[in-house]
């Protein structure tokens, strides 16, 4: 049995730790909160444009453009989402996982080195490094400070990448943000933008709450219900019966689908940002919690300890008076 001493020096390192845990755990719900007040800016102009291209695809089903073209894959880009810093949960491990799985997926078909991976994160750009793939650039400060003309460039560099036919394939791989709670692993489709596909994704988020308590996690397992009336509300309606486009139809979707593109990887960069906060958060009061009950285990050993060494002194007193 450990003596009183080491006991007590014990309680002391689980009660340091569990301050920093505790202000971690504050920490990344203050920055979750920042991440939701960003998606929340931004979700009204991915709903207009939303609309538009619905109504303009509702009036013009046979438009094209280069970027909705799907061609033979000789040669794929990966657009992978982590973070810069640990003590997240399984956060990093998860994205590195499907990030490894899509590698070895393409590798038995086009070979690996016709694989290029733009890493936004440190740890997905060291494990990258160390797996000997074709790096195409180090974004890790997008990870920390999520921007739109980074994601406008990058977009842009993709873009002309698959219009000259360099790269006939990008995928994005993520964390959707549902709620405090749930964070989604996900691998969609960039380019050729499948807009209909894109259109009906799940867009619903929880941006209201930075508690990841039970009744936030089974707010996701009760929403079917929602969507259902959902998908009634949101039939096609154009924005007008006789609007006029000029010059053309296909000009105005080559203009529109790049901004969606746009939209696309700034919404992954962001979802992958607040998920992020969210991972880190749930861990550190997963951790905090876990301190607390190796208190109460701590100190109710210290107490049976001490009072067995008070018993034992008493009982020496007693029978030292005893023999006397």
């Amino acid at each position: 049995m450990p003596s009183l001493k080491e006991i007590k020096g014990r309680i002391a390192s689980v009660n340091s730790t569990r301050k920093i845990t505790s202000a971690m755990k504050m920490v990344a719900s203050s920055k979750l909160h920042h991440a939701q007040v960003a998606i929340q800016n931004m979700l009204p102009y991915e709903s207009l444009l939303e609309h538009i291209l619905k109504s303009f695809l509702a009036a013009e089903a046979d438009s094209q453009t280069i970027y909705d073209q799907v061609r033979p894959v000789k040669r794929v880009a990966i657009v992978v989402f982590s973070s810069n810093s640990s003590l997240c949960g399984g956060f990093n491990a998860n994205i590195i996982k499907l990030m490894t799985h899509a590698v070895d997926e393409y590798s038995r078909v086009i070979g690996r080195e016709n694989i290029e991976v733009y890493p936004v994160g440190r740890k997905v750009y060291e494990k990258a490094q160390k797996m000997g793939l074709n790096v195409q650039g180090e974004f890790s400060a997008l990870a920390d400070k999520p921007s739109v003309q980074p994601c406008i460039d990058m977009a842009m560099e993709l873009g002309e990448k698959f219009a000259k036919g360099e790269i006939d394939k990008v995928e994005l791989i993520y964390h959707h943000f549902k709620s405090a709670g749930s964070q989604v692993l996900t691998r969609k489709n960039f380019l050729p933008i499948d807009i209909e596909e894109e259109l009906q994704a799940d867009h619903e988020r929880d941006l209201t709450s930075v508690v990841a308590t039970k009744e936030s996690q089974e707010y996701l397992k009760n929403r079917g219900e929602r969507q259902e009336s959902r998908s009634e509300k949101d039939d096609v309606k154009p924005l007008n019966d006789n609007f006029i486009v000029e010059p053309d139809m296909d000009t105005v979707l080559s203009l529109l689908i790049p901004k969606l593109a746009h939209l696309m990887l700034y919404t992954a960069l962001l979802d992958s940002n607040a998920s992020e906060h969210a991972a880190r958060m749930v861990a550190m009061q997963t951790a905090t919690d876990n301190a607390d009950e190796l208190l109460r285990e701590l100190n109710l050993q210290y107490n049976k300890s001490r009072q067995q060494a008070i018993t034992s002194e008493l009982l020496d007193i007693v029978g030292g008076s005893v023999n006397n």
